[in-house]
């Protein structure tokens, strides 16, 4: 039964079913082969009361909240700020990079939107300064990568949904190695520029008094992070309320900057319905097969089968991080999350292993997938921002930072306190 389903799995996604299809057509198969009860008879329930789910509202929401921040301006000012206070560093707007991403991250909650918006605004200046263009695109493509990572993250939220975890213990969890591993791509950057001073470009002109002058750029986006975050650590706000907090923070904003119109608003709308359309599908799909292997006990084999393997929870935390690494090069991420939870977490969880603290892991265990060809979609997300290349570039430039997130998988694996030392001491 399982090497049929896995089998079947992984023969759907070669032939490029799109994914929630897939996961709904693999669960109707097994349900009719195995199954006592045939899918069909809960389809509609199952199908209803996942949709209905109230921490999944908070999706549409922060995707809207990125679209608004990226139509208004707002993200290219905040980008040019930063550069202006970190432009001086060795690797100069590579840094600027990484500072961009995580900021944006924490308010968008998106990997592909903020690689896609860092990519639009910054590859027109690789050439302008000089810098080395792969490692330059490399930032990019993982800077984008904290959006999964750092709250308020999408899959965080799917991850909790899907393994029933909290999800403000998540967001605490993630975000001590969120920041660090953002701190781990600059001293990437760093080393690179030390070893090789070339690939470092010229330094972007810059004065205290302009540094100074471009600080309202910076204050409202961090306002936006504090409020929505804060709101979710105090306990004020649920992840949903948040969102919604963050929504209207960024159209006063917008309004504010003289950038909001209803052409803008109905633009941020279109784009925000389509994003969350296919992700909620693939949930949706998701929780259909999540029912079906539960019903015939193809999870439970599963724990059955590492408990019998006689793996320490450390060797078990290993295998995992090499299955996710290679199916990280096939599958694309949302997609490796979703159809990978229902199989993992009750291994994991039967082996003792703190389920908020794996879903750290596996979060970044997810970012290297967004950039390990061939279906990396970072790659190809920054790649489309370019004027000309070739796509080579992207992947050689992204290559050293999938090695800083294998670091920092460890690190967290080392040192689990990492994840799990801010919800104690808050939860305390």
């Amino acid at each position: 039964m399982l090497n049929l389903s896995v089998g079947l799995l992984l023969a759907i996604l070669a032939l490029g079913v799109p994914v929630a299809a897939g996961l709904i057509f693999l669960a109707l198969i097994l349900s009719n082969l195995y199954s006592p009860m045939p899918l069909w008879f809960a389809f509609g329930e199952l199908a209803w009361g996942t949709s209905a789910e109230f921490n999944l509202f908070a999706i549409p929401l922060y995707i809207l909240l990125g679209e608004i921040l990226l139509r208004s301006g707002i993200s290219e000012r905040m980008y040019h700020a930063i550069a202006q206070w970190l432009s001086r560093l060795p690797g100069g707007l590579m840094h600027a990079n990484v500072g961009f991403s995580t900021v944006f991250a924490a308010m968008s909650g998106s990997s592909v939107a903020c690689a896609a918006t860092l990519g639009t605004i910054a590859n027109p200046l690789v050439r302008r300064y000089g810098y080395n263009e792969p490692l330059f695109l490399g930032t990019i493509a993982a800077g984008g990568a904290l959006g999964i990572l750092i709250p308020p993250s999408i899959p965080l939220i799917i991850y909790g949904v899907l393994t029933e975890t909290s999800i403000p213990q998540l967001y605490l969890a993630a975000l001590i190695p969120g920041l660090l591993l953002a701190a781990l791509f600059s001293v990437t950057v760093l080393v690179a520029t030390l070893l090789r001073p070339k690939w470092g470009g010229a330094p972007v002109p810059s004065s205290w008094g302009t540094r100074l002058a471009v600080l309202p750029d910076l204050l409202p986006p961090l306002l936006i992070f504090t409020a929505v975050i804060g709101a979710i650590y105090a306990g004020w706000a649920t992840p949903t309320e948040s969102a919604a907090l963050g929504v209207l923070m960024a159209i006063v904003l917008a309004a504010f900057r003289r950038r909001l119109s209803f052409g803008m608003l109905l633009d941020a709308g279109e784009a925000t319905v389509g994003t969350t359309a296919m992700i909620l599908l693939i949930v949706v799909a998701a929780f259909l097969l999540n029912f079906v292997l539960s019903s015939i006990g193809l999870s439970q084999i599963v724990t059955d089968l590492f408990a019998q393997s006689g793996l320490s929870p450390t060797m078990l935390i290993m295998t995992a991080i090499v299955f996710f690494l290679v199916l990280g090069m096939f599958m694309e991420s949302l997609s490796m999350l979703i159809a990978t939870v229902p199989l993992v977490i009750p291994a994991i969880a039967a082996a003792g292993i703190d389920k908020v603290w794996f879903g750290v892991l596996m979060m970044i265990l997810l970012e290297t997938a967004l950039l390990t060809p061939p279906i990396g979609i970072n790659l190809f997300v920054v790649q489309s921002t370019r004027q000309s290349g070739n796509i080579k570039d992207v992947i050689y430039g992204a290559a050293p930072f999938v090695v800083t997130m294998l670091l920092m998988a460890l690190l967290l694996v080392a040192f689990p306190g990492i994840a799990l030392w801010l919800p104690s001491v808050l939860a305390g």
